[in-house]
């Protein structure tokens, strides 16, 4: 049995965020790891509510008995579909907040979220909220754009090298276990354009080019090889390029299903919240995202 350990999957009710839960239960259901299922009432709303509304308390008392419904209506639909035992979780407050401790009384091994929502997930993903909820959260982010249909095939995994990038294989290995992985690295000849200024000359540049491939073609393989991978369940694939377009552009010309990254990269020190590459792919890509955020396996 595969040890990925307790899934945590936030939903406010969205089509995205059922796309999120219903992935979570077949990851669920897959590897065997405990399940639960939350719905945070945002703390905000209800405190303008009991500003403004003398009946609040009942009003919200309504509010909670309804999103407890539907949480257990949509655990019901998982639990059928996936044959799997889950637990559910209503609170209200601070949604990082509440996140975040349910995440630590649950020693949560995966956070599952939509890509966008139309509740509280709506800036979730992508913006401050996520950004905050990234930096600060040292467990693993899946966020579900497409909805599931079979467990994940083709997973590509980026890699740039950093104290992320053996984990990254790790985790996908543990999110995936029956998936192909292509081990990604995108290489660029330093200061390419100012060698070209400082007039070396195009035979030397492509020396560089030749170097900077086979090395990181070298230190694939290697990290394929300390992760405990098979040969012929990996493939490399290296190219030369800016790391975010070239993951964009394979994961569509591949139909990739999954990429996996690190949270920060080679450049966490330069990066105020999240690494460049991190934050481009989750904005532009379109599959889901799965962003690791330790430093070792």
């Amino acid at each position: 049995m595969n040890h990925l350990g307790t899934i945590l999957a936030a939903t406010d009710f969205s089509g995205p965020a059922r796309h999120a839960a219903e992935r979570a239960a077949r990851l669920a259901h897959e590897t065997g790891a405990p399940l639960t299922l939350m719905h945070v009432l945002p703390g905000g709303p209800l405190q303008e509510l009991r500003q403004w509304l003398a009946s609040a308390h009942a009003i919200e008392q309504e509010l909670h008995a309804e999103v407890q419904r539907q949480l257990h209506s949509l655990a019901l639909e998982l639990q059928r579909s996936q044959h799997l035992s889950l637990r559910e979780v209503c609170a209200s407050g601070s949604v990082l907040e509440e996140i975040g401790r349910e995440a630590e009384a649950q020693d949560a091994a995966l956070l599952v979220l939509g890509a966008r929502g139309a509740g509280f997930l709506s800036q979730l993903v992508l913006g401050s909220t996520s950004e905050r909820l990234l930096r600060r959260s040292t467990r693993p982010l899946l966020v579900v754009r497409q909805a599931p249909h079979e467990p994940y095939r083709r997973v590509l995994v980026a890699l740039d090298f950093s104290p992320w990038s053996a984990h990254a294989i790790t985790l996908a290995h543990r999110v995936a276990p029956h998936a192909r992985l292509t081990l990604f690295n995108a290489y660029q000849v330093p200061f390419e354009e100012k060698l070209h200024f400082a007039g070396v000359d195009t035979a030397t540049i492509d020396q560089y080019r030749q170097h900077a491939r086979a090395e990181a073609t070298r230190r694939v393989h290697a990290l394929a090889a300390a992760s405990g991978l098979k040969p012929g369940h990996w493939d490399p694939c290296i190219v030369e390029g800016e790391a975010w377009q070239r993951i964009v552009e394979h994961e569509q010309e591949k139909g990739c299903d999954l990429v996996v990254l690190g949270k920060h990269g080679l450049s966490a020190a330069e990066e105020l919240l999240l690494g460049s590459v991190t934050k481009h792919v989750l904005a532009v890509g379109s599959t889901d995202v799965l962003i690791s955020t330790a430093h070792t396996a």
